[in-house]
């Protein structure tokens, strides 16, 4: 039998570690590589035309998976092309084992062809970045880095030259055990009974949560059951904690709507649950908080803490809920409520006026056309601005649902990269890329992605033809918007002559019925709808000075719109609410 070599050897590791591909564009330093993924029947090399690509559609494998995914780049510019997706990747908790091949390692230092050092320029958006240079160190340094990417959630990234890939590897390499799970983390008996003694003493309770309730739906309801709390969430909360909650206020933030900062800010004690929420201009300085969060280095970096409790979500609960004493009054929760479901009664009324005849065609009519009839376990990947708007507003979770982003780190074009990513997982699933014309057309070459493996991606494209958000940015700075407008090709064109199913919607009739086609449609879909860039109305009252980026600094609402089917279960939840 051939002895392997090193690169045989970092392919054999990877399938050990539940890798079942690699995302990349290939090059010379990378050919032992692929080669070596080529001749290995239990992963696949997936060939995309932009490693930026690659490093979003893996991190979106991973973060529908819970398990590890990869991605390569080639010495150079090829893998510096990854940085992008990876830094999302690690900002939304994602594990992901990055390959950044390098120069020949006789050459390092040298000034030669392509040099970069990818062991340093990765080492702000990874957990672990190290440069393998020499046989000896295949396993350990692989294991190692497989290690940092599972156990602490986020990105990895080993620099392979070329050569040194193609040297045998070591003849009797140890053959070690990997990590392919995190462990749960409950808090000690101390900080668990300090966290009860607060909610006995406090009168009015409230939760906000965020993308650390995954898996803690159950135990968050009974909690707020138990203490009677309003329950509010950030964006990447939604999903988790949103769907089947009497309890419900909805969320905080830029985007957010109902009765959520109201909550926050009218209680006695506010309990963050798995929430790095970014934007402290929407937290309240004058109540006591308490924050749970199985990350240590989040805690009280966002607010002033008078608890803080190292922690997973659920575990924490379950040791928490048969300690606190069950409360009696509601009046909290349920005025709380009323007001949640009055601020959704009137937001919503913005958009529904002759609907269904306004040319362009609203956005928030597209996302909640999309909302009807898109799957009951869709996965939707979304783009950054207008589009987190509409899917933070429209798509409704209901616990089989995922809605995927670059929620944390912010990148546009994120959408189309990630859908690939989601569609490999599971062919079978619906995949729906909610695309902004600016994020699509800027990694627009990897719909030839979808269209070389017959992905069947369904693409809408919300085509405004501006850079919807920034625009937004800069009224509501007082300034004039000034190069934020994009030329448009009809999209729907591009995608027919690629090789995929594409239509065009310029009226609001046409649009239920282009998504149905779409959807039906076996392969890769595009549906380009001209929605109306002027969806959005923006209180006299905001200032300049009341916003940078999507932080908000002195105001509850900014954006004014509608919401969907969240009306309907505001409506719902009250009449639950005791009356008089």
């Amino acid at each position: 039998m051939a002895r392997q070599n090193v690169a045989e050897q970092f392919v054999d590791i990877l399938v050990r570690a539940g890798v079942r591909r690699l995302y990349g564009v290939v090059g010379d330093s990378l050919n032992p590589v692929v080669d070596a993924v080529r001749r290995t029947p239990a992963i696949d090399w997936v060939h995309v035309r932009h490693e930026e690509t690659a490093a979003f559609a893996a991190s979106a494998e991973a973060q529908l998976t819970g398990k590890l995914a990869a991605c390569a780049g080639s010495c150079g510019p090829g893998n510096l092309h990854l940085i992008n997706g990876l830094y999302d990747a690690h900002r939304s908790m994602a594990p992901v084992l990055a390959l950044a091949s390098q120069i020949p390692s006789s050459e390092i230092g040298l000034g030669f062809f392509q040099e970069t050092h990818p062991d340093r320029l990765f080492q702000e958006c990874s957990h672990y970045s190290e440069l393998i240079s020499s046989p000896k160190q295949m396993p350990r340094l692989l294991q190692t880095a497989i290690q940092h990417a599972v156990g602490r959630s986020g990105v990895s990234v080993v620099s392979l030259p070329g050569d040194i890939a193609a040297e045998p590897a070591p003849k009797e390499a140890a053959r070690s055990a990997l990590v392919t799970s995190r462990p749960t983390v409950r808090p000690g008996d101390a900080e668990i009974d300090r966290l009860a003694a607060m909610i006995d003493a406090a009168g009015k309770v409230t939760l906000f949560c965020g993308a650390g309730t995954a898996g803690a739906h159950a135990e968050v309801m009974r909690f707020a059951e138990k203490i009677k709390s309003p329950v509010g969430h950030a964006l990447r909360g939604k999903e988790w904690i949103q769907y089947d909650n009497p309890f419900d206020v909805g969320m905080s933030g830029l985007l957010g709507y109902g009765a959520a900062y109201e909550a926050t800010h009218e209680c006695d004690l506010l309990i963050l649950l798995g929430t790095d929420f970014p934007y402290n201009a929407f937290l309240p300085d004058d109540v006591q908080i308490a924050q749970i969060d199985v990350r240590p280095e989040v805690l009280g970096r966002r607010s002033r803490l008078d608890l803080a409790v190292w922690g997973d979500v659920r575990e924490t609960l379950r040791c928490l809920i048969p300690r606190v004493t069950e409360k009696s009054n509601r009046r909290f929760l349920d005025r709380m409520l009323k007001k949640h479901a009055d601020a959704l009664e009137g937001v919503v009324k913005a958009y529904t006026r002759k609907v269904d005849k306004h040319v362009p065609i609203h956005p928030e009519y597209v996302a909640a056309v999309l909302d009807e009839v898109a799957d009951d376990d869709a996965v939707f990947t979304v783009d950054t601005g207008m589009c987190n708007v509409w899917a933070a507003r429209y798509v409704s979770p209901n616990g089989r649902r995922r809605v995927i982003g670059s929620f944390s780190h912010g990148s546009m074009a994120n959408a189309l990269p990630m859908a690939i990513g989601a569609q490999f997982t599971d062919r079978r699933r619906q995949v729906v890329a909610m695309s902004g014309d600016g994020g699509f057309a800027m990694l627009m070459g990897d719909f030839l992605t979808l269209v070389q493996y017959d992905l069947p991606v369904k693409v809408v494209l919300f085509n405004n033809s501006s850079l919807g958000m920034v625009e937004l940015e800069m009224l509501v700075a007082g300034l004039p918007s000034y190069g934020t407008t994009n030329t448009n090709p009809d999209f729907a064109a591009v995608a027919r002559a690629c090789g995929a199913h594409g239509v065009r919607v310029e009226k609001p009739k046409q649009l239920a019925g282009a998504l149905k086609e779409a959807f039906r449609h076996k392969g890769p879909a595009l549906v380009d709808i001209v929605t109306d860039p002027n969806a959005l109305s923006i209180p006299p009252k905001i200032s300049a000075e009341m916003v940078t980026g999507f932080a908000l600094s002195a105001s509850k609402i900014v954006l004014d719109g509608g919401v969907g089917r969240m009306l309907q279960m505001a409506r719902s939840n009250l009449r639950n609410v005791p009356r008089p």
